[in-house]
């Protein structure tokens, strides 16, 4: 093996190395270093690299491991996190100028819980501000998208979809409240999982809605997400939130056989007419491919799904100001423009249009989960289109522009948080050349609690094809 092609294994192969002791720690974190230096001019994963603290780290666990105390799959394993989850004496800037010179004091549960396995931390990664969606300005560069940097990366966890396409770490943590980390894991041709809600500690985490905000891993493969989402998981007495829910071991529950599974194609969500003609095609085919590896396919209706995304916003733009109120009333000024009309919109929503979205919330709920109660899984695009180019992006110039872009956004991914179910996206094909040759994710959605389910769904699907093994040409 080349020592270059360390940085491109996945995490599970880094960490049978590691474990042998064929590879160090030490070596493997310096690359991603090196590999850092390199790319994160031309693509801005990264606001924050900890090169010398990773370095020390790496040192600290190499010996661990030499001397007969290895940690498991974790151990020395290079990631990087969402600058959007506090870490120890680095700075969290949420990738905004309102927190630019923001240092904790403390670790995020999550940040504790990976140190405690043993990893080695890159860094942190770049997003929308507060992640609340697109921006207009990046105060610490505009992410692009590995495989094409003129091209859209997805938002708002941006930075940890790019830096683990580009093999800038191992594996990476990214956040999700409509689908922070399905949408840049669907564009970066990468895997993506959000947990069900209260599954991991959202202590040390900058909240969006704090009924739907959930962190999660960004991985080049299943196996590297299981591996990844295993220490981040459980209870928390820091989070009264958290559930105590048992936890299995995900990646031996990746059993590559899903004979028997219902699985359940949501007509609304890939016969919606916004669906990229590409998009639908290589969702049809995955689905056929689900079918051949024994799985029972069924055509399933919810009703509310198509206006998930109107739902959603609703909740964001009104608590979203609730939340940082502070901030919002006295330096309102220092945020991102799109997010100064987020703000401003929020506050004009009357308690009883807010009151009809918390209804139509929980009948969404009831359908998706009624429907779960007689299928193992839903089937969706994680995104109605492949990546667009950055510069296709135009601000709306009348009122009925900015409702169309509020209804016709490009992800199908807000049903989920709504619900407070898991789900997953997953390479399932790459769009034409005239549209960039971006990738292309297949959602798949389970019951609250059931990720082993989910997970090996997609490992069986990536165990029979060839999509994960592609890589940008970066």
């Amino acid at each position: 093996m080349k020592k270059t092609e360390l940085i491109f294994l996945s995490l599970n192969e880094q960490a049978e190395l590691l474990m042998e002791r064929k590879i160090s720690s030490v070596e493997l974190t310096s690359d991603y270093i090196k590999r850092i230096e390199t790319l994160n001019p031309k693509l801005n994963a990264y606001i924050t690299v900890t090169a010398e603290s990773a370095l020390e780290s790496a040192r600290k666990a190499q010996a661990d491991i030499d001397s007969g105390d290895y940690k498991g799959p974790l151990h020395g394993i290079p990631f990087a996190v969402k600058d959007q989850i506090c870490t120890k004496g680095i700075r969290t800037t949420n990738s905004s100028t309102v927190l630019g010179d923001y240092v904790p004091d403390f670790d995020a549960t999550i940040i504790t819980k990976l140190k405690a396995a043993g990893a080695i931390l890159l860094g942190k990664l770049n997003l929308s501000e507060f992640a609340s969606g697109g921006r207009f300005k990046y105060p610490y560069g505009r992410p692009r998208n590995p495989w094409n940097p003129d091209y859209e990366p997805g938002s708002s966890s941006s930075g940890s979809g790019i830096a683990t396409a580009a093999s800038m770490c191992s594996t990476s943590i990214g956040e999700d409240t409509s689908g922070s980390i399905r949408h840049p894991s669907s564009w970066c041709g990468v895997v993506g999982l959000r947990p069900t809600w209260g599954r991991v500690s959202r202590y040390g985490l900058f909240g969006v809605i704090w009924s739907m905000d959930q962190a999660g891993p960004i991985s080049r493969t299943v196996a590297d997400c299981a591996l990844t989402l295993q220490p981040i998981v459980g209870f928390d007495r820091k989070d009264p939130n958290s559930a105590r829910a048992s936890v299995p071991d995900y990646h031996k529950l990746l059993k590559g056989d899903i004979r028997g599974v219902k699985v359940g194609v949501v007509r609304e969500l890939i016969d919606d007419q916004m669906v990229d003609t590409e998009v639908k095609i290589a969702t049809l085919k995955a689905i056929g491919k689900l079918e051949e590896l024994g799985a029972e396919i069924h055509e399933v209706r919810i009703p509310l799904a198509p206006i998930a995304r109107i739902i959603f916003y609703a909740h964001m733009y009104v608590e979203m100001p609730a939340l940082y109120r502070a901030w919002v009333n006295n330096r309102l000024e220092e945020f991102d423009y799109d997010a100064q009309v987020k703000y401003h919109t929020g506050r004009l929503v009357s308690a009883q249009h807010y009151y009809k979205i918390q209804r139509l919330r929980a009948q969404l709920r009831s359908q998706v989960l009624g429907v779960l109660n007689w299928c193992d899984v839903l089937v969706t695009p994680t995104m109605r289109v492949s990546a667009p180019l950055i510069k296709s992006f135009q601000m709306p110039r009348s009122k009925l522009d900015a409702i169309n872009m509020l209804v016709k956004g490009p992800d199908q991914t807000p049903m989920v948080p709504l619900t407070g179910v898991p789900a997953i996206t997953f390479p399932c094909g790459f769009a034409s050349a005239k549209k960039g040759s971006m990738p292309i994710g297949l959602q798949v959605v389970g019951r609250p609690f059931c990720e082993s389910t989910i997970l090996n769904m997609a490992y069986t699907y990536e165990q029979n094809t060839l999509w994960h093994e592609k890589r940008p040409a970066i």
